[in-house]
């Protein structure tokens, strides 16, 4: 389990390092992000709970050098060949 999240928190580094490199990060509807990971050849999406009040899933993609990210109450059904690293948090700027 710590070995998840220790991939969880580098994996998220990496994407937040790519962030602050490039600037972009670009915040869409679910379902424009369930379309975008389908496009993906093995995609790595960076997952998080959290909330105060109510429960939300927080998910985070790189495409095309683009970082894209959504939140939703419900968990997304991600492809099979998703590579799904459980984060502490993601920390949007």
């Amino acid at each position: 389990m710590a070995d998840g999240a220790a991939a969880g928190a580098a994996a998220a580094a990496a994407i937040a390092m790519a962030i602050k490199a490039s600037g972009t990060l670009v915040r869409v509807r679910p379902h424009d992000f369930d379309a975008i990971v389908k496009r993906a050849q093995k995609p790595l999406v960076i997952h998080t709970q959290g909330g105060f009040f109510s429960k939300s899933h927080q998910y985070l993609v790189s495409y095309k050098g683009f970082a894209f990210f959504t939140k939703t109450a419900a968990a997304l059904i991600l492809p099979p060949d998703a590579e799904v690293v459980e984060a502490e948090r993601i920390w949007i700027p």
